[in-house]
């Protein structure tokens, strides 16, 4: 007799966009909603989207989430939106608020550092972050293989 644990047949699916881990230093992170059309949720739970060169930006007091790529379902019949098109990431007006001041202020930038499933819903966390020089990021590469020199 399988235990209630079993019960969940499999689990959800995360997507995590580890370049920006690589080409920005990560600051702060925040959830947010999104909001997606037809079959995209879909796509997303078969693992059909893309992180490269997307970005957050404020218009409007609205918070958009662009160029990340998700690819259309393959089933279904009816209208499928663009691949990139602007998405709205969902978050209370307060936020959207102190992260467009943030923004502005210091320079910084939004990303999407991750996609996953909360409760039967998909959310985005984003990362304020600051871009990280090329010698930033070959120190770190240096040390990394440094580390992997010491424990062999």
């Amino acid at each position: 007799m399988p235990s209630p644990s079993d019960s969940k047949a499999k689990s959800l699916p995360v997507f995590i966009n580890r370049r920006a881990r690589h080409d920005y230093e990560i600051l702060d992170s925040y959830e947010a909603g999104i909001a997606l059309q037809g079959a995209e949720v879909k796509s997303i739970l078969q693992g059909k989207l893309n992180f490269t060169g997307a970005y957050c930006r404020v218009v409007d007091g609205e918070l958009w989430l662009e160029n990340m790529d998700i690819a259309p379902y393959e089933q279904a019949r009816a209208y499928a939106p663009p691949r990139q098109r602007p998405r709205k990431l969902l978050m209370h007006k307060q936020e959207i608020e102190r992260l467009r001041r943030r923004i502005e202020e210091k320079g910084l930038t939004l990303i999407p550092t991750k996609v996953y499933f909360r409760n039967g819903k998909v959310k985005v966390e984003i990362s304020l972050a600051r871009g990280k020089k090329r010698h930033d990021k070959r120190e770190k590469l240096i040390e990394k293989a440094a580390r992997r020199e010491e424990k062999l």
